[in-house]
């Protein structure tokens, strides 16, 4: 064993409470149950595993778009394997959340790599949605196309849109028309490959800057040969090529970026494909959390002004409860115990359990998905696109992941993969139960996946991005037992889009979850910033019954904003010197 191997092992063991390291990692004994994994005496009873209400209405809403890889070419490159992503945000801001969906790209047989248009679907009061990509200004088809990133860069209240992938990342200034135009990319022209970006701000000026997740140095100049025999040709294993570094663009206010990638203190070895940025010590900035491919996964605790430091391994995040680099792709925080600190979720590769790390505090965690029953769901899912929220509104966190392999000719799992919906219960996660012929109980080659309340019911709806096939919209259709808030918070001091702001829920009989918005998340995907807050349980469970909500803005501010119980979204603007009537809102209020 390694010496990093032996040094998590080390880690885990004081975690957990060992007296020695007198075993390997993987005899390191689980946690007890605590009372805050629970939720404290009054915690629901374990569930029996439930159906999955979700209903897949793509093609009736209007809503039509594919990704394309290039795969058809047979040229097998390690590009076709990352698909690409989706993000649901109100974009010419009339109530209504609008879809944006990347196009990939194609290859040719001499080797020459184009792209093809994002589609973008503006909303028609949540009923029916109509192709704007061409109105709107995004229809460039410069780009070999992965993620998008949205972000509030320039404080203006309308929503900007990254697009990253293989070559410039695109960048589209939001004008408050209806329309975008192109902007100078946050990268300058540096073309190195590009996968999932998030936007927040790291060193506290108010301004959004953008961190951008590279991955692998790959060509046609570096475009080795792999596959199963010397006769069948397969796409090659991110081990066979080298990282790119990632890069930190600081924000300068006027529309501009500065690249602070040397002086934030970056690796240069990871092979990034998620990022997550949010709070994750709890002491008021904004740290990065990356998913890496076959290395160790970084945490960079940010000391205020825009400094990372790389904690990894250190903060038990770097790798799995084997002490082993996973093949890591989607990611998102949840406080699945509802014990008040953020948790990560990360997804991975096939023969790998997915990733879930509890906090501990203090900018510690714990890999617990053997404790949780994250390994019950078995290790030949390879897990892309997620997103942790209660989307049955039962006051426990749920997990939805997309699924899709990334080699043509897998020996071990299956090439199309059936999406997970994960329950948790209270004492552990179980996977739901999909009803016959729905989309949840088909296999999909599943990538990029975005939540968000498209229809302005209460509830978080899905879209899932796949690999030359159809993006899946799916209506949430959860028997609403417990009763919905959306929390949409609005910066005046700090960042408009409020990236870092924690959210407390005050009152009711059970402690509810710590939420944050946060900027990234998922894999190359958006989704909807606005916080969903549970009112109350289901029948017979504990009712969290909220009074109040207290928001922790990235400026330091605290403000509480009274309930009165029949709300059903609501915004609220940040008090503070700069005047909230640029929000359209009275300063410290709620609407």
């Amino acid at each position: 064993m390694n010496r990093c191997r032996w040094g998590m092992a080390i880690i885990l063991l004081l975690l957990a409470g060992s007296p020695g390291c007198t075993r390997p990692p993987a005899a390191v004994p689980l946690p007890p149950a605590r009372d805050a994994d629970r939720g404290g005496a009054t915690a629901n009873e374990p569930r029996a595993g439930g159906g999955i209400d979700f209903v897949e209405r793509a093609a009736e809403l209007g809503i039509a778009a594919t990704y394309r890889n290039g795969g058809e070419s047979d040229h097998c490159t390690i590009l076709e394997s990352l698909g690409g992503g989706v993000g649901w945000f109100d974009f010419d801001r009339d109530g209504w959340l609008d879809l944006v969906a990347t196009g990939g790209g194609g290859i040719t047989a001499e080797e020459t790599i184009h792209g093809r248009p994002c589609t973008l679907f503006r909303s028609e009061n949540g009923k029916t949605f109509h192709p704007a990509a061409a109105e709107a200004g995004i229809a460039s088809a410069t780009l070999y196309s992965h993620g998008v990133a949205v972000g509030d860069h320039d404080n203006d209240g309308f929503q900007d849109l990254l697009v990253t992938g293989y070559g410039v990342p695109q960048f589209w200034r939001n004008m408050g028309d209806g329309t975008f135009v192109v902007a100078p990319s946050p990268a300058g022209e540096d073309a190195r490959w590009s996968s999932s970006a998030g936007w927040a701000d790291l060193n506290g000026d108010g301004v959004l800057d953008l961190y951008l997740a590279r991955y692998v140095n790959w060509s046609f100049d570096n475009h080795p040969r792999c596959g199963p025999s010397a006769t069948v040709r397969d796409i090659c294993p991110p081990r066979s090529f080298e990282g790119l570094p990632d890069m930190v663009c600081l924000g300068n206010g006027d529309g501009t970026f500065t690249d602070a990638s040397a002086a934030a203190g970056l690796r240069s070895d990871g092979k990034g494909l998620g990022v997550l940025l949010a709070d994750l010590d709890v002491d008021g900035d904004v740290d990065v959390y990356v998913a890496n491919d076959t290395t160790d996964n970084f945490l960079y605790v940010n000391d205020g002004h825009g400094h990372l430091a790389e904690n990894g391994l250190v903060s038990g995040t770097a790798l799995d409860d084997q002490g082993v680099p996973n093949g890591s792709m989607g990611i998102d925080l949840c406080d699945f115990n509802r014990d008040g600190l953020p948790d990560v979720w990360v997804t991975n590769f096939e023969r790998e359990w997915f990733a879930l790390y509890r906090n501990e505090g203090r900018g510690y965690f714990l890999h617990v998905s053997r404790r949780y029953g994250i390994t019950d769901i078995g290790g030949l899912f390879v897990g892309f696109g997620t997103a942790c929220d209660d989307f049955d509104a039962d006051g426990w966190v749920d997990i939805v992941v997309s699924d899709g392999h990334v080699i043509k000719y897998p020996d071990a799992s299956p090439l199309l993969q059936e999406p997970l919906f994960l329950r948790f219960d209270g004492d552990r996660f179980r996977r739901g139960q999909p009803q016959p012929g729905s989309y949840f109980a088909k296999p999909h080659m599943g990538r990029g996946l975005a939540s968000g309340d498209y229809d302005g019911d209460g509830d978080l709806d899905l879209a899932i991005s796949h690999v030359e096939a159809p993006v899946a919209v799916l209506e949430n259709r959860f028997p609403q037992a417990g009763r919905s808030i959306l929390v949409q918070l609005v910066g005046t001091v700090s960042n408009r889009d409020a990236v870092g702001a924690r959210l407390e829920v005050i009152g009711g009989e059970a402690p509810s979850p710590a939420l944050q918005v946060t900027g990234g998340g998922s894999y190359l995907s958006h989704s909807d910033r606005r916080l969903h807050v549970v009112r109350s349980g289901p029948a017979g469970a504990a009712a969290l019954v909220p009074q109040r909500l207290r928001v922790r803005w990235p400026s330091g501010v605290v403000q509480e904003v009274e309930l009165t119980g029949a709300e059903r979204e609501i915004r609220v603007v940040e008090a503070g010197a700069v005047p909230a009537e640029a929000a359209g809102t009275p300063a410290g209020g709620a609407t």
